[in-house]
């Protein structure tokens, strides 16, 4: 492949020349040179124009599928070149969710560094729906996400069980009340996570499952970010439910307090996500390692 063909790639892949230009670092004029360069080589149009937006062709879906083929197959043959001498080289893009990002991944990755030193990686952090659609985008090679939905173009790979709990500050009254039924569920201030959160994906669902409707609970705010609820809750006279994973040292140190819910059990399972089709030796790698980490 020539840089030509990457150019192609990116455009294709983002159906917007200015967002190609400033994922390859280039100006639009020399994106849309490329284009032309290679429009002319084929004697035939790869993308249209309707209004402001740009669309493959018909040879632009067929070059774009051989091309996409051929830049896997090239990466594929580097990779396993470079295991003859017992090196691993490449480049991986994982994206993953706010909760996996923040108190999950670090210390996965900083281990997968040191076996595996010549491997570059880079991690993209945001909500599970945004992640997932980088993944469909091809801006990721694979996602980590807590979310509990399936999608017909992604493979799901389960890799580690969490608990989502509620829990309040130690001076509030629901700490010292230690509990919180269904039936007070409704009337009690709430903090959460935001729409398109995996978290509140299945704190919505548990709810749904127990015959609560979450429309009728008294959510006071929503925020995107699990430390910015930790920071809220500090001074909040309600309560929050977040990831076990996210909650451990500010409960050891006594500075959240965890809060019975009797009738509601809120567990889930981390998940990888993959793009259906061949699996990328260098994504099977990593994914290989996350499953036999020992968390």
């Amino acid at each position: 492949m020539n840089y030509r063909d990457e150019v192609f790639l990116q455009v294709a892949e983002l159906l917007n020349i200015s967002k190609a230009a400033e994922r390859l670092f280039i100006s639009q004029p020399a994106v849309t040179k490329h284009i032309q360069e290679m429009e002319n080589k084929l004697d035939m149009p790869l993308f249209e124009r309707k209004g402001n937006r740009i669309y493959l062709t018909r040879a632009g879906k067929i070059t774009f599928n051989h091309l996409k083929s051929i830049k896997q197959q090239y990466q594929e043959l580097e990779f396993e070149l470079n295991q003859i001498n017992n090196t691993y080289k490449g480049n991986l893009r994982i994206g993953a969710s706010s909760t996996i990002t923040q108190y999950v991944i670090p210390p996965v990755i900083a281990a997968f560094h040191a076996r595996y030193p010549d491997i570059k990686l880079s991690l993209l952090n945001g909500n599970s729906e945004d992640m997932t659609h980088k993944l469909l985008n091809n801006e990721i090679d694979l996602v980590l996400v807590e979310n509990q939905g399936t999608h017909q173009n992604i493979h799901y790979i389960d890799f580690m069980d969490d608990e989502i709990f509620a829990v309040t500050n130690p001076e509030s009254l629901y700490a010292r009340r230690r509990q919180v039924t269904n039936e007070e569920l409704p009337q009690t201030p709430m903090v959460l996570r935001e729409t398109g959160s995996g978290t509140l994906e299945v704190i919505k669902k548990a709810f749904s499952t127990n015959n609560m409707r979450f429309d009728e609970m008294n959510i006071i705010l929503q925020l995107g970010s699990t430390e910015a609820i930790k920071n809220f809750l500090s001074d909040f006279e309600g309560i929050s439910f977040i990831s076990e994973k996210a909650v451990k040292k500010e409960i050891n140190r006594k500075e959240l307090v965890k809060i019975k819910t009797p009738s509601l059990s809120i567990t889930r399972r981390f998940r990888i996500g993959l793009r259906q089709g061949p699996e990328m030796k260098l994504t099977r790698l990593f994914t290989d390692y996350l499953i036999n980490y020992n968390f």
